[in-house]
């Protein structure tokens, strides 16, 4: 079994609020029904999610009352975004229905918690993908917090034990630095813990759940011998469909576990 992380960067227009790349999830969601892979998906915020979320400081918890109606549009966003997806999801003939995370998982301090796990078990049972993202959930510490779609793929990742974890962004791996503003970056084909460290995490937009950095941290923590975990550009035709049947593709893996 392989999970998916269909990143908020390819899926929204991060610049823009509430801007769906319907195209492109159209194509992905085709992708992953061509591939013929049993695979759970996960798909992070964007556009949807960050904006707000980083205007009020939601990941840090609650400050003040004007932070509220802030974690109610975001949920609310959210879970506009997670059916545009799962609507390109069914047209491409895969059944999947929507899962939000506050009803199976709880956060404290942070820390995502497997608080009942049984409802994406049955889901899956029955040969229905149950798809989760990023979002404004509860913190029993801080009232509430962001859980992002990273979080949610190493939980996924625990629960399944998948045999592959996808990360799919906008670029076609993991740069020495922004590839955006630093257009002669070196593209790496494998990360370690320890190259990691001296690679830049700074993001040009607005990313309330680290950037870069915390999502190659995950997929280290991913790592097993027997798991591959990849960050691959799902913005270019056809790159996920190749990497899911098993293809070299352009792409980075990470390697080694998290030191």
């Amino acid at each position: 079994m392989i999970l998916i992380k269909l990143g908020g960067s390819v899926i929204t227009d991060k610049t823009q609020y509430r801007t769906f790349n319907r195209d492109v999830v159209s194509r992905l969601c085709k992708e992953i029904k061509d591939s013929g892979e049993d695979v759970i998906i996960v798909h992070g915020g964007g556009s949807f999610g960050h904006v707000l979320a980083k205007e009020y400081s939601l990941q840090d918890g609650f400050t003040g009352p004007e932070q509220v109606p802030a974690v109610a549009r975001v949920q609310h966003d959210m879970r506009e975004l997670n059916l545009m997806v799962i609507d390109e999801l069914l047209n491409a003939g895969i059944p999947a229905i929507s899962v939000p995370p506050g009803s199976c998982f709880i956060i404290d301090e942070g820390k995502l918690i497997l608080d009942r796990p049984e409802i994406v078990l049955s889901a899956s049972r029955l040969g229905i993908m149950p798809v989760m993202f990023g979002d404004a959930v509860f913190d029993r510490s801080k009232v509430f917090g962001i859980c992002s779609g990273d979080q949610l793929m190493e939980a996924l990742c625990g629960l399944y034990g998948p045999n592959k974890a996808v990360f799919v962004s906008d670029v076609d791996g993991l740069y020495e630095k922004d590839p955006k503003t630093n257009p002669g970056s070196k593209l790496l084909a494998e990360v370690t813990s320890e190259l990691l460290e001296r690679v830049s995490g700074g993001g040009s937009v607005d990313d309330v759940t680290g950037g870069v950095r915390a999502k190659m941290e995950a997929m280290l923590r991913m790592t097993a011998p027997e798991r591959e975990c990849v960050l691959v550009n799902g913005s270019v035709p056809g790159r996920l469909y190749s990497l899911l049947k098993g293809e070299k593709v352009i792409s980075t893996t990470a390697k080694g576990g998290l030191r």
